[in-house]
């Protein structure tokens, strides 16, 4: 082939460096474009079974089109390969595995191989913008963004973020809230992903972590770490509530948010198109916390139960409604932002309620143990709940109330006793006429009385039992009788006989 000294051409690299600086990606990544583009060209020309491959010299801009012949024992490409006999004819001192470079005259681009390379430049210089702006906000997920409404799409707003695009779905703005193009918009940055079109930026104005940060940019001492927000509950354009902490005891958190006169909460507030913010104190107690969390609602008592992770809080009668809200949206925000489910009674349910659990076990030990109502009183007063605590109590913890001794506190025992073999004998019959297996009632941790409501379910056989999830087994026997815990145990205990067959 006919070699060519390839001339200078700067302004190559002029236009280099001009698209370089208006796309704001790297100048190597527009001459490597480049050089792609005259490399199609070249195979267009020459042929596109031959390796050719160009290069732009980084300080001329002289392009070098060169033909790439690799040197092999046995030739099964004549246009890239050659045998070690003719690349010595070529080059005397050739080695197998060497490449033979040709050197090629410059090629003049027609209009058609102009086309291409420009097509070739514009995609990898595309590509490369695209992998510069993910490299950008790949890491700035959980921050804040300004940018300028583009356009908005079927209520979809895409913002100008000044060197990439984000999009603010319609679920993800305020209700009611309205953009025009070019109007300025804040938002929380939530996602970056690739995706075909280029990187994708996802944005969010309804996010809890958007009112988190909004509180960093207002209040110094949350942005150095003096307070720190332990908990956020949003109902997006409405209402919600941030509970606070300060590492500093001479800083009141609350008052720090709130600012001189409301100024900090204020420029939150405007930011969320009115969102009304309940700022509370955080604190490590749970029913304190939640008492806190319920503000503007006075609080007269509250039960835990950490086993069902559930508060019962008793309110005046005339504060139900402010301790609901409306739509019950204030108890709602309140457990979001505590973790707890919350149900609230007022003074006068909580009391018929007690009065209706009352006469309810007061019942159960006239029946069972065949007393008068003055004993069954007693000992419910006592806080005895079940006949199971009045048979297997300590003697003396019986004896020790007063009007009992030593003699009835044995007598009501002996009956507990006898009123717990009878009832278990008639749950073992109704258990075996039910046919669940004795291997079931072999199970630690199942009663009688549990055997009857698992047979009633059809739950008969081990395997029956070891299909169960946790969640069933509880709702056959009742949440009253075992934890989570308790029924993994059980199920695992029914499940050990696959475990032996297997290693059989």
């Amino acid at each position: 082939m006919e070699r060519t000294a390839a001339l200078p051409r700067p302004e190559l690299l002029q236009v280099a460096d001009a698209v370089a600086r208006d796309k704001n990606i790297d100048r190597e990544e527009v001459l490597i474009a480049m050089e792609q583009a005259i490399q199609k060209a070249g195979r267009s020309k020459y042929g596109h079974e031959h390796d050719i491959r160009a290069h732009i010299d980084r300080k001329t801009g002289e392009i070098q089109l060169t033909r790439v012949i690799e040197v092999v024992e046995t030739v099964e490409n004549e246009a890239t390969q050659a045998t070690l006999a003719q690349a010595r004819r070529k080059k005397p001192d050739a080695e197998l595995g060497e490449l033979l470079i040709d050197p090629l005259p410059p090629i003049d681009f027609g209009r058609i191989a102009a086309q291409t390379a420009k097509q070739v430049i514009v995609q990898r210089v595309r590509d490369a913008e695209r992998e510069r702006q993910y490299n950008e906000y790949k890491d700035r997920i959980g921050d804040i963004s300004n940018g300028l409404v583009k356009r908005v799409e079927f209520g979809n707003v895409v913002v100008d973020l000044g060197r990439a695009e984000g999009l603010l779905r319609r679920d993800e703005l305020i209700p009611r809230e309205n953009f025009r193009v070019g109007d300025r918009v804040r938002a929380y940055i939530v996602d970056v992903r690739k995706e075909v079109r280029g990187p994708q930026i996802f944005l969010s104005r309804t996010a809890t972590q958007f009112m988190s940060k909004l509180f960093g940019q207002e209040v110094p001492e949350i942005y150095d770490g003096i307070i720190e927000i332990k908990s956020v509950a949003r109902d997006p354009g409405s209402r919600a509530k941030i509970a606070v902490l300060s590492n500093d005891h001479g800083i009141d958190p609350v008052g720090a948010c709130v600012g001189m006169k409301g100024s900090r909460v204020q420029a939150v507030v405007a930011e969320l198109q009115g969102e009304k913010i309940d700022i509370i104190p955080w604190s490590q107690d749970p029913a304190t916390f939640v008492v806190n969390a319920l503000a503007p609602a006075e609080v007269a008592k509250v039960v835990l139960d950490e086993e069902q992770n559930r508060m019962e809080v008793v309110v005046p009668d005339d504060q139900l409604s402010l301790a609901i809200g409306r739509r019950g949206q204030n108890v709602r925000l309140a457990s979001q932002l505590t973790g707890w489910d919350i149900d609230i009674l007022t003074e006068a349910e909580e009391s018929e309620r007690r009065q209706e659990e009352f006469r309810t076990r007061s019942q159960l030990f006239i029946d069972a143990l065949d007393v008068d109502d003055v004993i069954a009183h007693l000992l419910v007063t006592e806080g005895f709940t079940s006949v199971e605590e009045v048979a297997f109590v300590p003697l003396d913890d019986l004896a020790s109330i007063e009007g009992f001794d030593e003699t009835v506190a044995e007598e009501l025992q002996n009956r507990a006793k006898g009123f717990i073999e009878t009832r278990d004998a008639q749950f073992d019959e109704k258990r075996k006429g039910l046919g669940v297996a004795d291997e079931i009632a072999a199970i630690e941790g199942i009663s009688p009385g549990m055997l009857v409501a698992l047979g009633e379910k059809g739950v008969k056989s081990l395997d029956d039992l070891a299909d169960l999830a946790s969640d069933e087994l509880i709702e056959i026997v009742g949440a009253d009788a075992m934890n989570e815990e308790e029924a993994n145990a059980i199920i695992m205990k029914a499940r050990a006989h696959w475990f032996e067959d297997e290693a059989k």
